[in-house]
């Protein structure tokens, strides 16, 4: 499970570690890109981000989640993007 620390200021994330990410890279690449972005629109931006740079197979698809492994790549990575803005506030 992908595991950030964030600084927020004024509703936007101004600063983000990543302490545990996707071997591939795709958490590192996905968190440059939400430097600056809203709270609320932070966990959608950095699943969106992790799908592009993810190396999983989209074509695998999970017939137990109905998803591909790159969807499912993105829910994880905001539901920790998530949980690490509500720990800060």
């Amino acid at each position: 499970m992908p595991e950030f620390d964030v600084r927020v200021s004024e509703s936007r994330i101004v600063h983000i570690k990543v302490n545990r990410g996707a071997p591939c890279g795709a958490t590192w690449r996905a968190a440059e890109k939400i430097i600056g972005a809203t709270v609320d629109d932070a966990g959608t931006a950095v699943g969106l981000a992790v799908q592009v740079y993810c190396m999983a197979d989209p074509a695998g698809w999970d017939t137990l989640r109905g998803k591909s492994p790159v969807h499912i790549a993105g829910d994880v990575h905001r539901a920790a993007l998530n949980r690490a803005v509500k720990l800060f506030m």
